[in-house]
């Protein structure tokens, strides 16, 4: 039996790494597949460290995260505030109950090191 060369078929071009997986929300964001972004994690924290992009992962067509860089906290003091003015306000029963502990608390007494 002879051998005949067969005229060599291009293999298709494949896009660019993660560019068939990931398509855009319209908001800023990347929608990329749990499965992509495992198999690519330290690809997907380089582009949120260094390029400053926002990716929602999925799960069966479903968002269940989203990797982006860590905003700064921000809690001012008037923000406290508002906490506190949003607690409950302790009965008075509370307050008898604490005067009542300290004072059945023993005093310590001076360290003698502190002399």
């Amino acid at each position: 039996m002879k051998k005949t060369k067969s005229s060599p078929i291009a293999a298709p071009k494949r896009p660019a790494k993660g560019a068939r997986r990931v398509r855009s929300t319209g908001q800023g964001s990347r929608v990329i597949s749990a499965t992509e972004a495992a198999r690519s994690f330290s690809e997907l924290l380089d582009r949120v460290c260094y390029r400053g992009e926002t990716f929602v992962i999925e799960r069966g067509g479903e968002p269940v995260c989203e990797i982006s860089h860590v905003k700064p906290l921000r809690f001012t003091g008037a923000d406290f505030l508002t906490l506190l003015h949003s607690l409950p306000k302790p009965d008075p029963g509370y307050w008898q109950a604490v005067e009542k502990a300290t004072k059945q608390k023993s005093i310590v007494p001076d360290s003698p090191w502190e002399r």
